[in-house]
């Protein structure tokens, strides 16, 4: 086993929203060494243009990089989106994983449902979408349900408050009832899955891409030799631009939040 294999896995969002794709990761390959990076300084990335996100992501995978990271998850919609390729490109020696929003699963499982994909203003507008839909949205019927504000939101905690479960009901009340099938396209709306299902009703199913960003990960590591053996003591460690003690327990609270 190289040295390389030794290194630790960086994973990074805009905030702790990443940290629902972490708990997927760490389920996957919990012998790695993951150190997350929250940048709830910026937060969040998808009010942010294009451009600024590539430069915070950069800015954020060159320190990964700089500390002995051995690969990097991109643990943002918009993040994947924006930046994704051009740190490929920089970095061809470094596995790089994105996140993308989960339609193609949910477009298997409901060939001719109606699918929200809720998402960042951003996520909704880029190429990557669009082509995503054309690719999957087949016969179903895919209704892009831009939320903006929500990302923030969930960045302060207390998901049980009245003005989240009224600021959900405005974004997607109208489809009550009517829908088979929700694609969580920001890494943040897991975490409250629970409260769009009260608004939607009973029956929906849901999709994110944390698990198959975890497969992904598991792939990329394996193939280039990089995995960590299977008696290596697996950790996670936190870290926000935000740095205060206060953060750092809620990103800690969020990660061990039941599911």
């Amino acid at each position: 086993m190289g040295e390389r294999s030794k290194g630790f896995v960086g994973v990074f969002d805009s905030g702790l929203g990443g940290i629902s794709v972490l708990r997927s990761l760490v389920a996957e390959l919990p012998h790695e060494g993951f150190r997350y990076f929250g940048d709830s300084a910026h937060a969040p990335y998808g009010e942010k243009s294009e451009a600024e996100v590539l430069e915070l992501s950069r800015a954020i995978v060159e320190r990964f990089l700089a500390d002995g990271a051995k690969a990097i998850v991109i643990a943002c919609n918009t993040a994947t989106s924006a930046a994704a390729a051009t740190l490929r490109a920089a970095h061809p020696d470094v596995p790089i994983v994105g996140i993308e929003p989960a339609l193609k699963p949910a477009a298997r499982a409901f060939p001719r449902g109606r699918i929200l994909v809720m998402a960042t203003e951003m996520t909704l507008q880029l190429d990557k979408y669009h082509d995503l839909a054309r690719a999957w949205g087949g016969e179903c019927e895919v209704v892009p349900v831009p939320c903006p504000g929500l990302a923030a939101r969930i960045e302060r905690g207390d998901l049980d408050a009245p003005d989240l479960a009224e600021m959900i009901e405005g974004l997607v009340g109208s489809y009550a009832g009517s829908v088979d099938a929700v694609v969580l396209g920001c890494t943040h709306y897991p975490f409250v899955r629970t409260q769009i299902e009260r608004v939607l009703g009973p029956g929906v199913a849901f999709f994110d891409g944390g698990a198959g960003t975890a497969r992904q990960l598991r792939k990329r590591l394996s193939d280039e030799g990089l995995l960590a053996a299977d008696g290596h003591p697996g950790r996670v460690e936190f870290a926000s631009s935000l740095d205060t003690p206060d953060e750092l327990a809620l990103y800690r609270s969020f990660f061990h939040m039941e599911r």
